[in-house]
């Protein structure tokens, strides 16, 4: 909280306000913080002057909890309520984490699963970061249409493990359930029905007057700076840095598709800028698509649960392993002390670390801009309090 005294007004950071400076509250309840989010705003006029983030709202202790558990598959509930717009890419980290620490190989099946899962589930996040960062600009439409596709992928994510939200599917050493029966077929419609799809969302929103207007050359991130704060995903995409964990850092069977690595290239604006990063995520979402569909084509058969092991007890050690989340860089650094429980569990937040670099791209903008910019960081806060 800023400090009053008789002659004296100050920021939360102790800084000392101007006399023409105000502060501002946006949050944490804005539906434009998406989610538990405070921002501290300094203003002069309409000109933001500093941005202070306010976290911890919605911190519930995931560490803590997670070394607390009996066994190592126990985390993984846990790590669904991360990133819970995108619990599958967590799970999947994790149980990638652990198997390491096992030094253990899971099934050709089971890999392709996964795949498959992963790359659905960036599809229905980035429909959620796009379809509400449209809303945040002023445009109903696209979110509408955007949440009834992503509702397609819940239905196959309920058909395979009876979740929509909190799936617990991914297990270490394999997943808790085969493929049901017509997935595959189900899943390759979706993917015919939604190729066409991505042109309309362009067509309503991307190329829109006054989305572009409200987006290009706002809240512009250079790529010298998104690398210095460790910006990651498409934040970092949006920028002009070449870099995916996919192909760059390659887990799973990535290596074994044809697909491409998306960029911001300034087309409306500065490279760099809001209307970069939308575009990175929606054209990320073809490449998706591209991905799945070589998966379901390559899959194999085999039991999906024959690598699980029946009690976890890794040697003594440690292991990191990183992933590509919607969001970035999702890490899980594992120390085991020979126990059957996790002895120190440490995420590495692709949101939280994105959302340090707010204050840097939102000085100089107007207070309406701080939406568009915060909105186009693509948070979660379940992830950035943890």
């Amino acid at each position: 909280m800023f400090e009053t005294g008789s002659d004296i007004l100050k920021t939360s950071t102790g800084r000392t306000l101007r006399s023409e400076e105000m502060i501002i509250n946006m949050g944490p309840q804005h539906p434009s913080t998406h989610g538990v989010l405070r921002l501290e705003l300094v203003v002069d006029g309409e000109i933001v002057v500093d941005v202070i983030p306010q976290l911890g709202y919605l911190h519930r202790c995931f560490e803590k909890h997670s070394e607390a558990m009996n066994n190592y598959q126990q985390v993984i509930p846990y790590c669904d309520r991360l990133d819970y717009l995108a619990s599958m890419n967590m799970d999947w980290a994790y149980a990638l984490t652990a198997e390491k620490l096992l030094n253990l190989q899971v099934p050709e099946r089971v890999e392709y699963i996964r795949v498959i899962m992963a790359e659905l589930q960036r599809i229905a996040s980035h429909l959620v970061a796009l379809g509400t960062y449209g809303l945040d600009i002023g445009a109903f439409t696209p979110f509408l249409y955007m949440f009834r596709d992503r509702e397609l992928i819940l239905d196959l994510f309920e058909m395979t493990c009876g979740a929509r939200l909190l799936y617990n599917y991914i297990w270490v050493g394999g997943v808790s359930h085969d493929l049901p029966p017509n997935f595959i077929q189900k899943t390759k419609e979706f993917c015919t029905y939604f190729k066409p799809q991505i042109k309309e969302y362009n067509d309503l929103l991307t190329y829109n007057e006054i989305f572009i207007k409200r987006t290009a050359n706002v809240g512009v991130l250079p790529a010298d700076v998104a690398v210095s704060y460790a910006c990651s995903g498409p934040m970092l995409r949006g920028s002009g840095v070449d870099f995916d964990l996919r192909r760059d850092d390659p887990y799973g069977i990535y290596n074994r598709f044809q697909w491409d690595v998306c960029v911001g290239k300034g087309e409306v604006g500065t490279i760099g800028d809001c209307w970069d990063r939308y575009i990175v995520r929606m054209r990320e979402m073809e490449q998706s698509v591209r991905i799945i569909e070589q998966a379901l084509e390559q899959i194999s058969e085999g039991d999906v649960m024959s690598a699980i092991p029946k009690r976890i007890r890794p040697n003594a050690g440690d292991c990191y392993v990183r992933t590509e989340s919607p969001r970035g860089e999702i890490g899980f650094y594992l120390v085991s002390d020979g126990s059957g429980t996790p002895y120190r569990v440490k995420a590495r937040s692709p949101a939280f670390v994105n959302l340090s670099v707010c204050p840097e791209i939102c000085r100089g903008y107007m207070i309406a801009d701080v939406v568009a910019i915060l909105g186009s960081i693509d948070i979660v806060l379940g992830e950035v309090d943890r």
